[in-house]
């Protein structure tokens, strides 16, 4: 039987809030490797230091839905705060974990977007997932526009809210881990943070593992920005990390995502356009392959069988004339 969302504020809802929460702490409490097949900068922390950063980072989730509902703040505020409530809620996670750590935090600060593809697409995407769930959090489905997911909003699963709250608390974890990176700059540096307090995977303690390691984020961000996701953007899809008992793995959801094709890029378009244009023409460029490789199968066995039968017979020939 499908549980649905509490539709409205009450009692019900926030039972259900408080049973979420609780439910997610135990599911990340054992495994938390990396099964996606897409690296993810949490992939250089341990996996006790993983679920230390997901822990904060639920605690600080927590904590952001008791202040906007103590404050009442509205649902018109959320949306037009929601880039500073997303920065707050980073910088609070971030200090969270260094000070866990007992490392001066002092230096940390958030880097610019415009120099980063992975936290361009971070800022793009997440600002507006972490609307959503606050919006299911604090108000009940009611809030949400009904075209954006795929059913109506009296009837949204709870699993659903639990998906963007999982993939919610990994992005969040990621932005961090990528800002203390990036904060130290150098792969000494970074090695040096890392193995001083024993936060990093037994994977990733050597400069060449971890050049490598960094290089490999580049470009997936560089192909996830410019390739992938104009292409789940045009078929309405999004990729969501969530975690189960073999580690975090990835799905897709359903999410109406026109107001982001519309801000799409020149060359986003453009590669939107070409993968049309494969969609439309590698089917018939695949029948006709097949055609082809059929004739020339047709024509090659015809011509072999014959030739095989023409070399028979002069073998059977040449026979009867020695006997003669």
């Amino acid at each position: 039987m499908v549980n649905y969302w509490p539709h409205n504020q009450g009692i019900y809802l926030n039972h259900e809030v408080a049973y979420l929460f609780a439910h997610i702490k135990q599911k990340f409490s054992k495994n938390l490797s990396n099964n996606t097949k897409d690296y993810l900068y949490i992939d250089i922390l341990s996996n006790s230091v993983k679920h230390k950063l997901f822990s904060i980072v639920l605690v600080e989730l927590e904590i952001l839905v008791l202040d906007l509902v103590e404050l009442n703040v509205s649902l018109q505020s959320i949306q037009i705060l929601k880039e500073k409530i997303f920065y707050d809620l980073i910088q609070k996670v971030i200090a969270h974990f260094l000070i866990e750590y007992g490392i001066d935090n002092g230096s940390i600060i958030l880097v610019q977007s415009k120099r980063y593809n992975y936290l361009q697409v971070t800022l793009l995407e997440y600002k507006w997932l972490l609307e959503n769930l606050l919006t299911y959090l604090i108000f009940g489905s009611m809030y949400i526009k009904n075209y954006i997911f795929a059913f109506d909003t009296k009837y949204t699963p709870i699993k659903h809210v639990e998906i963007l709250l999982e993939h919610i608390m990994v992005q969040i974890s990621n932005l961090a881990v990528f800002m203390i990176l990036e904060n130290l700059k150098s792969l000494s540096n970074i090695i040096t943070f890392l193995t001083k307090h024993k936060l990093s995977n037994a994977c990733y303690i050597s400069i060449r593992s971890l050049a490598s390691f960094r290089n490999n984020l580049f470009y997936q961000s560089l192909l996830y920005l410019y390739i992938i996701r104009p292409k789940y953007i045009y078929s309405n899809r999004y990729k969501v990390c969530l975690i189960s008992r073999k580690g975090l793995i990835a799905r897709y959801i359903y999410a109406y995502r026109l107001e982001e094709f519309i801000r799409l890029s020149y060359l986003q378009l453009i590669i939107i356009t070409l993968i049309e244009l494969q969609d439309f023409i590698m089917p018939k460029f695949e029948k006709f392959l097949l055609i082809l490789v059929k004739l020339i199968l047709y024509i090659f066995i015809n011509i072999l069988g014959n030739g095989i039968m023409f070399f028979i017979r002069i073998i059977i020939l040449a026979m009867d004339s020695l006997q003669r």
